[in-house]
């Protein structure tokens, strides 16, 4: 049986990439960022998070201009203990930003290639939708590059996530298996697990 969450509000960030960055491939960026993502939200919240990171999956395109390279993708989820707010998730927002423009990312179409993407899914129970911000993360419930991060984290135990234990048909994606454009990437890259 799997406890709920101590006090404190867990939050998730969806990370991808699929164009080489300034420190090298999608592999090198999100094994770049993990520490500096690590110490933004320490530093956002004032002090050390606990963290579950999911693996990596290298995923197909969804949307966008067609013949993108493929994807890696991951998930983390963090426990903070600030009370969800619409002005402290726009502050996140903005550190995420500057750390996506670390690593070369340019918005120049939508839904196209990116060197990092970094976006905040959900922050407890927070909603919000205005201009450059909207949670819970449209769609995120739909997105296998998503969803199967989050699996991942909730099938290796621990506090249950949140919004999956809420969402309608949970028990149908705690069973779901993913298609071939959903690929768990193995062995777990030294730097990420």
């Amino acid at each position: 049986m799997r406890t709920h969450l101590p006090e404190g509000e867990a939050l998730a960030i969806g990370l991808g990439a699929n164009l080489t960055s300034t420190v090298g491939g999608p592999l090198e960026t999100l094994v770049a960022v993990r520490p500096r993502l690590e110490q933004m939200l320490s530093d956002w919240a004032g002090l050390t998070c606990p963290l579950r990171w999911s693996p990596l999956f290298r995923t197909a395109p969804v949307g966008g201009p067609p013949g993108q390279p493929d994807y890696l993708n991951a998930v983390l989820v963090a426990e903070v203990a600030l009370s969800p707010s619409v002005p402290e998730a726009l502050k996140l927002l903005g550190r995420l930003q500057q750390l996506e423009l670390a690593f070369g990312r340019q918005r120049l179409e939508h839904w196209g290639p990116r060197t990092l993407d970094l976006d905040l899914l959900w922050w407890g129970e927070l909603r919000c939708s205005q201009s450059g911000l909207e949670l819970p993360h449209p769609r995120w419930h739909e997105r296998a590059f998503v969803l199967a991060p989050l699996l991942a984290i909730d099938r290796d135990g621990g506090t249950p996530l949140p919004p999956l234990r809420h969402c309608v048909g949970a028990d149908h994606l705690f069973a779901q298996e993913f298609d071939s454009s959903v690929q768990l990437v193995t062995p777990s890259p030294i730097g990420w697990r």
